[in-house]
């Protein structure tokens, strides 16, 4: 895996030598990689998938009468998993930037969207700015760290991708509608048309394990937002936050929620494409052939 972090390099040498025998065709090769898929897809959610942790676990047995409000141990275990990503090898100092800017950009509109009554928070802790609660940037971060994380494990190429400055705008323009929908027309189905259109195009290519695949990448915008809602939907069982509809009593996140995550996924993918450079797929090269080339050396030696 290009890119990689040390534990990575590990992890993905040791997979390369354990799969050195799976066949590499038929029925068994592609149940191998859908395996790999998944395992890859959860290793790109481990920060999330943590935070997701902590937030069930406050909800079912963290104590009414402790010290430490919820909201504020929450913080304390967000910023404690943050430090073990780094601490650990499992980001490196560069994704941890743009990890920081999601944290920024997600706590900007937090304030906001509070204090418009979008959605609310418990009023406990003292680890807070305003109505928002610290650990509430930690989850728009978790995203960035699935983003970055997602595109080196998955060595994604683009074909068609379109200019940055371009996504630039549209990303901006996104996020400004966060905002200014509350005083003037809502624009995010003209900003939904407008990301077809813009990413229309292009193609996502990614590596598994043996094989490359192809994917539109408006329809990976919308698998993600799909996964983001659904957590979203355990985030709020957990008492993260509430929507006003939410607070006589718990219910499932409506759908429309997924045009608002799906316009997101723009603004996310921006900011990874700062970090890194979106890159086309090699010329010449053949969709789901065998990728000897990147599997480690090691590997290469014993199958020579």
């Amino acid at each position: 895996m290009r890119n990689s972090t040390p534990v990575e390099q590990r992890i993905d040498e040791r997979a390369h030598r354990f799969l050195a025998t799976a066949p590499a065709s038929g029925a068994k090769a592609r149940l191998t990689e859908f395996v790999v898929f998944g395992l890859k897809q959860g290793w790109a959610c481990i920060f999330g998938a943590a935070l997701l942790a902590v937030l069930l676990a406050a909800r079912l047995w963290y104590p009414g009468n402790a010290g430490l409000a919820r909201n504020d141990f929450l913080t304390v275990a967000a910023v404690a998993i943050q430090i073990m990503m780094v601490a650990f090898k499992l980001e490196t100092l560069r994704e941890l930037r743009v990890i920081v800017l999601f944290h920024v950009v997600g706590t900007v509109m937090e304030l906001f969207k509070t204090d418009m009554g979008s959605w609310s928070y418990e009023a406990e802790g003292v680890l807070r700015v305003g109505a928002v609660p610290l650990f509430s940037g930690f989850m728009y971060a978790a995203v960035g760290s699935y983003m970055v994380r997602v595109y080196r494990l998955f060595d994604l190429k683009f074909a068609a991708y379109p200019r940055r400055w371009i996504t630039a705008v549209l990303a901006g323009a996104i996020y400004a509608n966060f905002f200014t929908h509350h005083y003037i027309w809502d624009l995010r189905w003209v900003l939904l048309a407008a990301v077809v259109i813009v990413y229309g195009r292009c193609v996502m290519h990614f590596r598994v394990f043996r094989r490359r695949f192809r994917m539109p990448l408006v329809a990976s915008f919308l698998l993600v937002a799909l996964f983001i809602w659904l957590a979203e939907n355990i985030a709020t069982w957990s008492g993260a936050w509430l929507y006003p509809s939410q607070v006589a009593g718990w219910h499932p996140v409506g759908l429309e929620k997924l045009v608002a995550w799906f316009l997101l996924m723009i603004i996310s993918v921006v900011l990874v494409a700062w970090v890194y450079k979106p890159q086309p797929p090699k010329a010449g090269g053949k969709e789901g052939r065998h990728l000897q080339e990147d599997q480690p050396a090691a590997l290469k030696q014993g199958t020579a």
